[in-house]
């Protein structure tokens, strides 16, 4: 496998290994790098299985800063990697620029919109997903008292936290959602600490479940909820392992599956506008060894029919992206 790792400045030059083949593809993470726990690690681990399966290999890249999106999108194109799957919606612009002009190349884009007859665009119904986090912990409260921790604050995460409190109010209408966004800069997704102070903050007033949607910044989270004995939701990758029997259970955004279908489909990729949610194993709440005395067959039950009646759209969870609105606090 091609590791590009050090990727410094405008005047850093890719190195591809040997023997790389023309078409191989790439892969570029965001903000974070690709070990952090969550939306990256997915994405990695998506293109580590399509790697195992097929004996092929990729390019990646771990990003230094943002202003390297363009960089690092235009060093591969120009090498001849193909597809190109960038992870996080801050790749847009870039794309969108640079797409045009290398109109045989193919690039898959997750969690943004970029219109170019060789994009895939995949974005998630992450909404719905968290609607069944949320009525979990609604269920495993005993405060009725619970919160949210995100990380940028942009229309996405304010839809993951949407969708959260009206699965917890459909359990209990009366509950309390403490939601904070842990900044408004792309730092947003990789501060621990801060993640750690927020939610000792919302221990404070009550909460006794707290879901974070933030990255990297969800570690602090994690590992704040289970040092101070409340529970906690991870979200992207399945993070119930991180701590056993501390994770009431994990938003699962199936990042790695988006990555791994792009990565097979190779040059033949279809490009347009893909959308993953309960419908097509898209979203989906994590049940394992490591969570499974958290969750009682009822609370299972209870959500497994939701989920179905969200999947056959007997039962609707409002989006926010759709009017950057809320109809439930």
């Amino acid at each position: 496998m091609t590791i590009l790792r050090n990727f410094l400045g405008a005047a850093a030059t890719l190195a591809l290994g040997a023997g790389a083949a023309l078409a191989e593809p790439a892969l570029i993470f965001d903000l974070g790098g690709k070990f952090d726990k969550s939306f990256n690690e997915s994405a990695f681990n998506g293109a580590q299985r399509w790697a195992d399966e097929t004996g092929g290999s990729y390019a990646e890249v771990e990003l230094q800063s943002a202003a390297q999106r363009e960089q690092a999108l235009r060093r591969f194109a120009e090498n001849g990697n193909n597809p190109i799957v960038m992870v996080g919606f801050a790749f847009g612009d870039a794309l969108g620029e640079i797409a045009p002009e290398y109109p045989d190349t193919k690039f898959a884009i997750i969690d943004m919109v970029v219109e170019s007859p060789n994009v895939r665009s995949v974005v998630f119904n992450e909404h719905e997903g968290s609607y069944l986090v949320g009525m979990l912990a609604a269920m495993a409260s005993e405060t009725g008292t619970v919160g949210f921790i995100g990380g940028m604050d942009i229309p996405l995460i304010r839809k993951f936290a949407c969708g959260y409190v009206q699965g917890v109010k459909a359990v209990k209408p009366d509950a309390t959602v403490i939601q904070n966004m842990t900044g408004t800069t792309p730092a947003a997704w990789n501060d621990p600490v801060k993640g750690s102070e927020l939610t000792k903050a919302q221990i404070s007033q009550g909460a006794d479940v707290v879901y974070a949607a933030a990255g990297g910044t969800g570690v602090g989270v994690l590992q704040t909820a289970a040092d101070e004995e409340i529970l906690s939701i991870g979200v992207d990758s399945n993070q119930n392992h991180l701590h056993p029997g501390k994770v009431l259970t994990s938003m699962v955004k199936r990042v790695d599956n988006a990555v791994y279908d792009a990565m097979s489909a190779g040059e033949d990729l279809e490009a347009g506008f893909f959308v993953m949610g309960l419908d097509n194993d898209g979203v989906a709440y994590a049940l394992d060894d490591n969570n499974a005395s958290l969750v009682t067959d009822d609370m299972k039950a209870a959500v497994d029919t939701a989920a179905a009646a969200i999947g056959d759209g007997s039962v609707s969870v409002h989006d926010y992206m759709s009017d950057n609105t809320c109809p439930v606090q």
